[in-house]
């Protein structure tokens, strides 16, 4: 063969390859071409948006690099193709009537990526980095519901990130410390995130960002997550400001000891097998059956390193992120979690003195927060309270008395078709409002009440303006609508019922008992999270 006729085989052969490795759009007038880090990009235009999906932000976490910190990722040749979601990461399904349930496209281990809607103008935009929520065991940012096109239409640029879920996310086992460089294991799913957050640093300028001006916004698990983001060291400096939508602050294992009348978390990782290499060498689904049937609870790990201590200790030493907060919860949490609801008597007098037996001295105060009148609703707000409600007083307290603008609200909008289900106001609720869908049932999952009447448009666009306006200056506001006073204005919240409307000092009683619940069960190492057992004074 001729030496012309290598060179032409040799380039077919390269060409094949690019094309086989980067397939590229289906047409190349709707491609937006950007070189980042790794290489060149391939989005698709969309009107006034450019939308990029499917991007690494590190390296696949398989086989060796299984349950080991995240690696930045490699380069690549060519243009990479942008146009479609990456896998969403290994989990198991949702049952299939749940409220919660989604068909998944594609689920893999190989599944650190992320995806942005960016304004075509775009110049120091502000970034806002969404974290999806599913107990930290499922969810994805392929979801429709988290489209990003209404932030970005308003200015922002928008990224939603894929991170680790379940026994991939969150086994701590002596195994892993014991080949970890530090000594630790747990909280990869949070390292993750972290990872994502760092290339959005080092990359959204590309696409017209300001990464001095990224927040990280989420919802259940994503909020849970954002407020260990808070107490982790390793992420001062990441994000500038925090949108926290249904958190929760319950006590979680210390690596290699028990706490809190918890196990380590150690210990919960050898109840799936001894020999971490025998669990590193199943496959996929064999890992995610065995931890099903193992019950494993997905949750952070107190490390001493990437968390150094409970997230209440962190806050109560002021050493947590200092930075403006947006956070609140749902009137009705619970109706869609009623499996939290404690075991009580359903008749008045028994209600009361099971009351009295379990709470002592402020028994009082629960049953006026919690009276005998109602006793279903009282275990539906008690719950929430013990849950949600005083998580996110909580957070909006302490972070304002570290000089920090923080605000507060309660979502309480119920409409015909949650009513309908006895949904109103259910956890979750509020995404299609704080997405801009409420009318827009073809990005909801398939059992979602769907609310679409104008009284809910209107909600849903007060309600994206604020975030987004928050996420821009750090001062949640509309046009024409009522202003939002901080936290500190008098115990200040925003109730997004009919329309939004300003309320003082609202929680103040019930977080007043839920923190002395709280402060009484952490003194006498007890776990605070929907906790039963009597309650002790502390030891003097």
């Amino acid at each position: 063969m001729g030496a012309i006729a290598v060179r032409i085989v040799a380039c077919i052969v390269a060409l094949i390859a690019i094309i086989s490795s980067t397939p590229s759009p289906a047409s190349s007038q709707s491609r937006s071409i950007l070189q980042i880090a790794q290489g060149r990009i391939a989005g698709l235009s969309d009107g006034d948006l450019n939308v990029f999906k499917g991007i690494a932000y590190a390296l696949p976490p398989v086989g060796e690099r299984r349950w080991r910190p995240p690696a930045a990722p490699r380069p690549w040749r060519g243009i990479f193709d942008a146009s479609a979601f990456g896998a969403s990461c290994a989990q198991p399904p949702y049952p299939a009537n749940s409220v919660y349930f989604e068909a998944l496209a594609a689920t893999s281990e190989d599944c650190l990526t992320l995806n942005i809607w960016a304004p075509k103008d775009a110049r120091d935009a502000a970034v806002i980095v969404w974290i999806h929520g599913g107990g930290l065991q499922r969810g994805t940012s392929a979801s429709p519901m988290y489209d990003g096109a209404e932030y970005a239409r308003r200015g922002i640029i928008f990224v939603s990130i894929n991170y680790r879920l379940g026994i991939f996310g969150w086994l701590a086992h002596p195994g892993l410390s014991a080949a970890s460089p530090e000594g630790i294991s747990g909280n990869y799913g949070l390292l993750d995130q972290i990872a994502a957050l760092t290339w959005v640093r080092d990359n959204i300028g590309t696409f017209g960002g300001d990464s001095r001006n990224v927040t990280v916004m989420g919802e259940s698990a994503g909020a849970l997550s954002i407020t260990y983001l808070l107490a982790s060291p390793r992420a001062h400096g990441l994000f500038a400001k925090a949108i926290i939508q249904s958190t929760n602050i319950r006590a979680v294992p210390r690596l290699a000891e028990s706490a809190f009348g918890l196990p380590s978390a150690e210990a919960i990782g050898t109840m799936l097998g001894q020999d971490i290499d025998a669990l590193r060498a199943l496959d996929t689904d064999s890992l995610i059956d065995k931890a099903v049937q193992a019950h494993f609870p997905a949750q952070p790990t107190i490390d001493g390193n990437i968390l150094p201590a409970q997230v209440v200790d962190v806050f109560d030493r002021r050493e947590q992120v200092k930075v403006p907060i947006l956070t609140g919860f749902n009137s009705g949490e619970i109706r869609s979690q009623r499996a939290l609801i404690p075991a009580t008597p359903s008749e008045p007098a028994a209600y009361e003195a099971e009351i009295r037996r379990r709470y002592g001295q402020l028994a009082p105060a629960y049953l006026k927060l919690y009276p005998a009148s109602d006793i279903e609703e009282s275990q539906l707000t008690a719950t929430r309270d013990a849950v949600y409600g005083w998580a996110s007083e909580r957070l909006v307290r302490q972070q304002s008395a570290a000089g920090q603008p923080a605000y507060s609200y309660i979502f309480d909008h119920c409409y015909e078709a949650a009513r309908a289900r006895d949904l109103c106001n259910f956890h979750a609720g509020e995404l299609p409002f704080s997405f801009g869908r409420a009318g827009s049932d073809d990005h909801l999952p398939p059992n979602w009440p769907v609310p679409g009447d104008a009284a809910d448009r209107a909600l849903s666009a007060a309600m994206i303006d604020y975030w987004t306006s928050f996420a821009a200056t750090g001062v949640p506001s509309v046009a024409a609508g009522m202003a939002w006073p901080p936290f500190s204005d008098g115990s200040a919240r925003m109730r997004f019922a009919e329309i939004p409307v300003v309320e003082h000092g609202q929680a103040d009683n019930m977080f007043a008992f839920q923190e002395q619940l709280m402060i009484r069960r952490r003194c006498n190492g007890e776990q605070w999270f929907i906790n039963m057992d009597p309650v002790e004074p502390c030891p003097r």
